[in-house]
């Protein structure tokens, strides 16, 4: 077995398998996960396709929700430990060499594009799921279980306009909803997973340049919208024992090493 240990502040990154220094991620596709780095336990793999230089961004990415104040201790030892005894894990794959295996979040490289914004860059998206699905939602059930009964799911109801199954038409949902998903497959939880990604990013600021174009599925694109709007959700996320991300995350983070582990 092979070590590469990076500081994440570093300015020089190994190119991956068929990318060079520049992040191509072009090269010959593989079935496995050929490296991984560990974020506070929480797995961050890639296949051989991935560059060095996407996966250590993810890295970056997971270690700054988990370590807001980058201080190099996760901010809630609760939810750490229930990631890792759950064995959370994000895998990367480029387009065309098959995606996550069952059980991990996916995440392709065509849609991870370091410094922009949510939108163009869905690692903020992807890898925020995996900590509030396999960490939040089984540390907190009764809060921030991604399922009907909890407090979130109950607090999205009332965001959807008492509308409780999966995903329809924007134009069904009742008048006065400010948050409606419109992909079908995504049923009831997959809808608390995609509404806590709202609320929390978009009291990040990061949505707010983005009010027109996601209006059709949120409506509540400021802090302010949010606060006004939704405060039960507000409240949540505002709550300071579970230590929700509350800055988003830049991909620049060196309070810990990060290392590359490759077969």
């Amino acid at each position: 077995m092979k070590t590469l240990t990076f500081l994440a502040l570093g300015a020089l990154l190994l190119s991956g398998c068929g990318g060079g220094g520049g992040g191509s991620d072009s090269g010959i596709s593989s079935g496995t996960f050929a490296k991984s780095i560990d974020v506070f336990g929480v797995n961050v793999a890639g296949k051989a396709c991935v560059s060095d230089e996407k996966l250590l961004y993810a890295a970056r990415v997971m270690a700054e929700y988990l370590d807001q104040d980058e201080n190099g201790v996760a901010d809630n030892a609760l939810l750490i430990n229930t990631m890792k005894n759950r064995k959370a894990c994000l895998e990367m794959s480029c387009p065309g060499a098959g995606g996550a295996r069952p059980g991990c979040q996916d995440l392709f490289t065509n849609e991870t594009n370091p410094g922009s914004l949510p939108g163009p860059n869905a690692a903020f998206e992807e890898i925020l799921h995996v900590v509030t699905t396999q960490g939040y939602s089984y540390a907190y059930p009764g809060v921030w279980g991604e399922k009907k009964g909890s407090t979130v799911a109950s607090f999205m109801d009332k965001a959807r306009g008492g509308y409780q199954g999966g995903g329809q038409p924007v134009a069904n949902y009742p008048d006065g909803s400010w948050y409606h998903y419109e992909d079908p497959s995504c049923d009831y939880n997959c809808q608390v997973t995609e509404y806590i990604y709202w609320g929390v990013t978009s009291l990040m600021g990061a949505q707010a340049r983005r009010c027109n174009e996601i209006a059709n599925e949120w409506e509540l694109c400021s802090p302010a919208l949010v606060a006004s709007r939704d405060t039960g959700l507000y409240g949540l996320i505002t709550t300071p024992s579970y230590a929700m991300p509350r800055r988003l995350p830049d991909g620049n983070y060196s309070a810990i090493p990060l290392t590359i582990v490759t077969e």
